[in-house]
């Protein structure tokens, strides 16, 4: 069964959590739609925890939306803000070459997209062996840079 990029977004939170408890953190995931994706218990306290993923890139980079609806989970309205740093501690993100991200919601603060090159010093890992042999679009990206 080969690995899809498409079901990246589908796999991240997975992918955090996993993260975490090979760190020795317990996870908790909330029962009930909440401003994040998981809690992990860590060295530092509680943590909140909103997974974000992209496969969208050009010449610059990746390129990830780190904003939510108005309601949660709604995209009827287009409108996008920006998540509250007091209802977020950290943003986990996976881009299309599966390299991880742990950043502090203050280093966010206000924005609704952001280009992760600006962002490497928060890289965790890369998880780019569950990939095997896929052919990802960063390719094309690298090449074009």
């Amino acid at each position: 069964m080969a690995a899809r990029l498409d079901c990246l977004r589908v796999a991240a939170g997975t992918l955090a959590a996993t993260w975490f408890m090979l760190r020795g953190c317990t996870v908790s995931f909330p029962a009930e739609p909440a401003r994040y994706d998981l809690l992990a218990d860590t060295a530092h306290g509680l943590m909140r925890v909103q997974v974000k993923s992209t496969t969208s890139g050009n010449k610059y980079g990746w390129q990830v939306g780190v904003g939510h609806h108005p309601d949660t989970h709604s995209k009827k309205k287009r409108q996008v803000l920006a998540y509250d740093p007091d209802e977020i501690d950290l943003f986990f993100v996976v881009d299309g070459e599966m390299t991880m991200y742990l950043i502090p919601s203050r280093a966010i603060a206000g924005r609704i997209s952001i280009l992760l090159r600006t962002y490497r010093k928060y890289i965790v890992g890369n998880a780019r062996g569950l990939l095997g042999d896929v052919e990802t679009r960063s390719t094309s990206v690298r090449a074009s840079a």
